[in-house]
């Protein structure tokens, strides 16, 4: 399913809903990443100013691809 990221929070939810569907805790995703649990817990809460090589890492954990579609075409 697509869905269009207006901002950080949104972007936040999405990664939420996914770790939880999947039954990963903050704890695992973050060691998995090579993150700490502090930055999965900004990232899920909308933190506008997330590492983005991070943020991407933790999607990619949790399965998600980010795509760039550019607008009218």
């Amino acid at each position: 399913m697509d869905r269009i990221i207006p901002d950080a929070a949104e972007f936040g939810a999405i990664l939420r809903q996914r770790r939880k569907a999947r039954g990963y805790t903050q704890s695992q995703i973050a060691a998995l990443c090579g993150t700490g649990v502090r930055f999965v817990s900004d990232l899920e809460n909308g933190k506008p100013t997330a590492e983005l090589g991070k943020a991407l890492a933790v999607a990619q954990a949790l399965g998600i691809d980010i795509v760039a579609r550019m607008r009218g075409e």
